[in-house]
C-alpha cells in the first residue's frame, strides 16, 4: 500500500510539474493503475525511453531520480522530476518524423545532435524555462526531450539541459 500510495505520489509530483507538456502541445496520460507502463509494446522499433539515460548519462546531466515510464498521445514516455529543480521527459514517437511534427516556426532552430538532424524548440519571449529538442529517427518516428525548470524560468539553462540529453540519447537510437 505505502509503494502505492508513493508513485501516486510521484504522478502528481509529475503532473504539477508540467515536465510532460511537450513542445508539439502534447499532454500527459499517465498508465491507468498508475503503475509504470511496461518496457515493451508491439512497437517494430523497440526503443523504450526509459532505457535512454543510463545511470551515467544521469549523472552527467544532473538528473539523481529513476525514469517512470508514462504515455503521450500514445507514444511511450519516460519521466524523470528532479526535485525543486527540473524535469526532462522523452517522448518516442513511432509514427511522426520531425517533419511530421508541428512546431511553431517562431519557436524552432534547426541543428544537429549527432548525425542527426534536430529541433530545438523555446519560446524565448515567454521566458518559462522550457525547451525542447526534437531527434529525427528515420522519416517517420522522431525522439523529443522536454525540460521544464521547476521554478518556470531561465529558459536557456533548460535548452541546455536538452542539449546535454538530447546528446547522451542519440547514440542509443535507432
Amino acid at each position: 500500500m505505502k509503494s502505492g500510495l508513493s508513485a501516486l505520489g510521484v504522478l502528481v509530483v509529475l503532473t504539477v510539474s508540467a515536465c510532460g507538456q511537450g513542445a508539439a502541445g502534447q499532454t500527459p496520460v499517465p498508465a491507468a493503475d498508475g503503475a509504470p507502463a511496461p518496457a515493451s509494446s508491439s512497437s517494430d522499433r523497440g526503443v523504450d525511453p526509459c532505457t535512454l539515460l543510463d545511470p551515467k548519462d544521469r549523472s552527467t546531466a544532473g538528473i539523481s531520480v529513476l525514469g517512470v515510464a508514462k504515455e503521450i498521445n500514445g507514444a511511450r514516455a519516460c519521466d524523470w522530476t528532479v526535485p525543486a529543480t527540473f524535469g526532462v521527459t522523452i517522448t518516442v514517437d513511432e509514427k511522426n518524423g520531425l517533419a511530421d511534427l508541428e512546431v511553431e516556426r517562431k519557436t524552432a532552430t534547426k541543428t544537429k545532435v549527432g548525425g542527426r538532424n534536430a529541433l530545438k524548440v523555446a519560446d524565448k519571449k515567454a521566458a518559462d524555462g522550457t525547451c525542447a529538442v526534437l531527434l529525427g529517427m528515420g522519416e517517420k518516428a522522431s525522439v523529443q526531450i522536454d525540460v521544464s525548470n521547476t521554478n518556470f524560468a531561465d529558459t536557456p539553462l533548460a535548452c541546455e539541459r536538452a542539449v546535454t540529453v538530447a546528446g547522451l540519447a542519440e547514440p542509443k537510437l535507432p
